[in-house]
């Protein structure tokens, strides 16, 4: 299975998409992130669903359409 981003790739969260995330490695379906503006935070641990690239517009409205759509 081919994984969506690559490392060193920009990429943004759905929990928190206002903050640029940097792919650091990709193991057995699980992206290990920095903090884009803090490199030095511990690695954020993400699923591929739960990134999005970052140059989806409105990601507010996207996010909290998926949220209404999942409950």
């Amino acid at each position: 299975m081919e994984n969506k981003f690559k490392e060193g790739e920009v990429v943004r969260a759905k929990v928190n998409p206002n903050q640029n995330l940097v792919v650091r490695r990709y193991v057995d379906r699980i992206y290990y992130c920095k903090i884009q503006e803090n490199p030095s935070h511990k690695d954020l641990v993400y699923f591929e669903r739960e990134l999005l690239p970052p140059e989806i517009k409105d990601i507010g409205l996207l996010t909290s359409l998926n949220i209404i759509i999942n409950k």
